[in-house]
């Protein structure tokens, strides 16, 4: 059994840690609010211009980030995860559902533009090829945001890639999330059912020019929409694993301090005991 200043130095460690998760779970908390509220602040935005844009789709794809290609040589995959650790499985949530993504397709005709520093490390390990990677990202800047999307609209523009994927993890409350996986480019227009009955539209000045400037603006949101989704993903994730630290460093303060009593009883009766057979001896 281990000795009374061996179990009350765990337990100062043990409060320490605790300290620590419950700071960590209360920060994240505070932090959630306002992701969670961005998330869903994005959300309709991005649907209506979804919307939009089926509406008033062309019969012909024309516009170049329209349609599928005849041969799909290079696929980019786009994986969100977080810089961080102490999120519990989020990011091995992530991993699995990309890994078994990368299984379809060719090592050599895929590369990865992973975001997140936890994501970097993992497809690093894995010898996978990478294309991109940025690190830091949960309060990017509108402008780099921006500019990313410009990057990945042109790496498909001049066919560096035939298609692109997005996975990523969209927050749905504090206790579920679920890990997706979108194509991102080439848009695709939904077919129209001839039965309903469609608007003629008639457009000023023409479809190309409106396509032109939607499509972008449509490509940068969904790339800012998806980085807020997981953002406040990884959030509650972190407040999930942190209170159930905070709980178990609790559970265990409790059983260490149990323990630290009956030895502490065991030394005052042995002591008691042996006064009274030294005072047994005396007589």
């Amino acid at each position: 059994m281990p000795s009374l200043k061996e179990i009350r130095t765990r337990i100062r460690s043990v409060d320490n840690i605790r300290k620590i998760t419950k700071t960590m779970e209360m920060v994240a908390a505070a932090q959630l609010r306002k992701a969670q509220n961005k998330a869903e602040q994005s959300r309709p935005y991005i649907t209506k211009l979804k919307e939009v844009l089926d509406a008033v789709s062309p019969a012909e794809q024309t516009h170049p980030l329209l349609g599928k290609r005849l041969h799909t040589n290079k696929t980019a995959l786009i994986i969100v995860g977080s810089d961080r650790g102490l999120c519990g499985s989020y990011n091995t949530n992530i991993f699995s559902q990309a890994d078994k993504f990368l299984k379809t397709i060719p090592h050599d005709k895929v590369e990865l533009i992973p975001i997140g520093r936890k994501v970097i490390d993992y497809y690093q390990r894995q010898k996978w090829p990478i294309k991109h990677s940025i690190s830091g990202w949960e309060r990017l800047p509108y402008h780099d945001v921006r500019l990313l999307a410009q990057q990945l609209i042109d790496w498909y523009t001049f066919e560096d890639f035939d298609e692109i994927y997005l996975i990523y993890t969209r927050y749905v409350n504090i206790l579920s999330r679920k890990v997706l996986i979108e194509k991102f480019l080439p848009f695709d227009i939904p077919e129209k059912d001839v039965n309903q009955y469609q608007v003629d539209y008639i457009f000023e000045p023409d479809i190309e020019e409106i396509y032109s400037e939607l499509l972008p603006r449509y490509c940068i949101t969904k790339v800012q929409t998806i980085l807020h989704e997981a953002y406040a993903s990884e959030l509650a994730a972190r407040i999930l694993s942190m209170k159930a630290a905070t709980t178990n460093a609790d559970e265990m303060i409790l059983r260490l301090t149990l323990v630290r009593n009956k030895v502490r009883q065991a030394a005052i009766t042995r002591e008691i005991s042996e006064i009274t057979s030294g005072a047994e001896n005396l007589k």
